[in-house]
């Protein structure tokens, strides 16, 4: 359990905390596992979860298990509008640096989803609607997502989706693409080199201390986001990615306090 803090209330504290890693095991989750990873007594648990699942934070598996309950989408779509309210800013001075579309994406269960963008000015220009749900072995911002989850979890959810290919550079082996993300990880960029769509290149980097992980990108035409333009870029996703984090700590939805 992480320390109580002064003023705080506990039973909602280790609510949050049951709820949070409920979602790190996967979106379900027993009792005993809790107890294990919480400290906290059986009995505890089991009156704070029953709580949860009269709230409909919560559902009761047939199998005794628990697991991440309806009621939460609706504040996780609420919570991604206002991500992307904070976000449009910092990807516009992306856009301003760059010239190409700039998104933001979140992982949401097994896919990436868009949650903000601010277009290029150029004629020719890449157009994601936010909103849109993608896998994320194929596109900038689901490998940069990816590239924060232990490669266990990866083998686990690409087994789940399939990796399809969009196009024929789609990378489509588990293996291989563990072998991208620890590229990522070192590098501190993913980039979709035609994976999505043919003719079109992105380049992703994450950023650090979202409340969920989250990844900007730019994207464009493969002639202008060629690999020459690769070093004048990813710095400025960086720095941007930076600056972005900072703000989402100054507006309160920082980071969970450490386990």
């Amino acid at each position: 359990m992480p320390p109580e803090r002064p003023g705080g209330v506990q039973s909602l504290e280790r609510a949050f905390d049951l709820l949070e890693r409920t979602a790190d095991a996967g979106g379900e989750v027993g009792l005993s596992e809790l107890a294990a990873s919480s400290g906290l007594p059986l009995p505890t648990i089991h009156r704070l979860m029953s709580t949860l699942v009269d709230r409909g934070y919560v559902r009761r598996q047939p199998n005794r298990r628990y697991a991440l309950g309806p009621r939460l989408i609706r504040l996780g779509e609420s919570a991604s509008r206002l991500l992307g309210a904070w976000a449009r800013p910092h990807l516009a001075e992306l856009v301003e640096a760059t010239g190409e579309t700039a998104n933001m994406a979140v992982l949401d269960g097994d896919e990436a989803v868009y949650v903000a963008q601010v277009p290029s000015r150029h004629s020719m220009r890449m157009f994601t609607e936010v909103g849109r749900r993608v896998l994320p072995h194929s596109t900038g911002v689901g490998k940069a997502l990816l590239s924060t989850v232990p490669d266990e979890q990866v083998r686990a959810l690409l087994a789940r989706t399939g990796m399809p290919p969009a196009t024929d550079r789609t990378i489509t082996d588990p293996d291989v693409f563990l072998s991208e993300l620890a590229r990522i990880r070192r590098d501190g960029y993913a980039v979709d080199d035609n994976e999505q769509e043919i003719g079109v290149r992105c380049l992703a980097v994450t950023v650090p201390g979202a409340p969920a992980a989250a990844a900007i990108s730019v994207s464009g035409p493969a002639g202008r986001v060629t690999e020459a333009a690769t070093s004048r870029i990813v710095p400025v996703l960086q720095a941007v990615a930076r600056d972005l984090s900072s703000a989402l700590r100054e507006a309160g939805g920082a980071v969970s306090p450490s386990r």
